[in-house]
């Protein structure tokens, strides 16, 4: 049985990569790579892929919402996390949303292989660093101790931006960042403050005053 591969990430190098480590093995093809989320929405029936390797963050619509979305309209698809996310907060966000798997970008072929055909197998796969992350949060007391989510000096100057509804590209001109950085501090600024969305950042953000 040959396994179909897909892979979403914007990073035309990395998708490259790993459909070069991956092209060498018989049993896998690659079927697909998809630089954006909508590519991905507007491709992954036609392609039909076994498992797709999913990047959290994306131009458009963050892995996280879009492994929900495939999901929902494609149950038999198996995903797996390929990111440099290792924040335990994205982790819990991917598997509620039915992610099958979990890796850090610093991984083998060897590990992609095992990882997709444990997911088939219709188990969970998680890194090893992953798991030991997972387990030491899950030993530890979860107590809301009422202190302010501890924001970077950065991630304070774009949540403000964000109140003040400024786009993307907005808070990338006035912070003199480029707009990819602007939506990794606001993927940081939402998992360190539990938020879904930009109302909830800023809904959070005032209950713990940090506006």
């Amino acid at each position: 049985m040959v396994i179909k591969v897909a892979i979403t990430d914007d990073h035309k190098m990395v998708l490259k990569g790993i459909a070069a480590m991956l092209q060498g093995t018989p049993e896998l093809q690659v079927v697909g790579m998809y630089e954006h989320a909508q590519d991905t929405l507007d491709n992954i029936e036609k392609d039909a892929p076994d498992v797709l390797f999913l990047d959290i963050n994306l131009p458009d619509i963050n892995g996280i919402d879009l492994s929900k979305m495939l999901l929902k309209t494609n149950p038999e698809l198996k995903i797996i996390a390929l990111t440099n996310f290792e924040d335990i907060s994205f982790v819990k966000r991917m598997l509620k949303n039915g992610v099958h798997g979990y890796l850090l970008k610093n991984t083998d072929k060897l590990e992609l292989v095992t990882a997709m055909k444990t997911v088939l197998s219709g188990e969970l796969f998680l890194q090893k660093d992953i798991q030991a992350s997972l387990l030491n949060q899950g030993s530890k007391k979860t107590t809301d101790n009422g202190l302010k989510p501890k924001l970077t000096r950065r991630e304070q100057d774009v949540l403000v931006a964000i109140s003040e509804e400024l786009t993307t590209q907005e808070i990338s001109e006035k912070l003199f960042i480029s707009p990819k950085t602007v939506e990794t501090h606001r993927m940081n600024i939402m998992s360190k403050l539990g938020a879904k969305n930009s109302v909830g950042i800023i809904k959070i953000a005032i209950e713990k005053e940090l506006l």
